[in-house]
């Protein structure tokens, strides 16, 4: 997450992805799982066309920044979706890149790293000035309580938290952002 990428990197590593996702499908089809190879290109296509929104939110802090957090993460991977298309502004993505920067590095660092740990996130419009975030994190916590003290301290003005759902392999929360 602290990686400054450079073109050369970037390409290398989007390069490295695309070919073990075709190495995945080669493997399905030389197995004749034709089914498999079907549902694995549907989920390249949902995914390619959830990156495409993230890049048109006018976010472009907080659109690398899940755009690469799969490089660099070791403890959680994350997926996100883009209900709604909106005009950012750059405010919006200073506040939304460095609160997410902050809540990925907590994750990192209270999440087992042999667990199999996965962050789910999804934004939409609420309002006219408002944009809903949603976390839906599904792993094994190291320290939860070390998470759910950094929602309740981390916000802003323009930020706020309603927690949905917290146990001990689990953490959704929803968070309102006025712009």
């Amino acid at each position: 997450m602290d990686k400054n990428w450079t073109t050369i990197e970037t390409l290398r590593q989007t390069r490295h992805d695309w070919l073990n996702r075709i190495q995945i499908i080669k493997g399905n089809l030389e197995l004749n799982r034709i089914d498999r190879v079907k549902g694995i290109i549907d989920e390249i296509i949902i995914e390619t066309q959830n990156e495409a929104r993230l890049s048109s939110l006018n976010l472009p802090k907080f659109s690398e920044l899940l755009l690469t957090s799969n490089w660099s993460n070791s403890t959680f991977h994350s997926e996100f979706e883009i209900i709604d298309v909106f005009a950012g502004s750059t405010e919006l993505d200073e506040l939304m890149s460095r609160w997410t920067y902050d809540y990925f590095k907590v994750l990192e660092k209270n999440l087992d790293p042999f667990g199999e740990n996965v962050l789910a996130v999804s934004m939409c419009k609420k309002e006219i000035s408002d944009m809903r975030c949603s976390f839906h994190l599904q792993g094994r916590f190291i320290d939860q309580s070390a998470v759910v003290e950094f929602l309740q301290k981390s916000l802003t003005a323009e930020q706020s938290v309603e927690m949905r759902l917290c146990n001990e392999d689990e953490l959704f929360f929803k968070m309102d952002i006025k712009f």
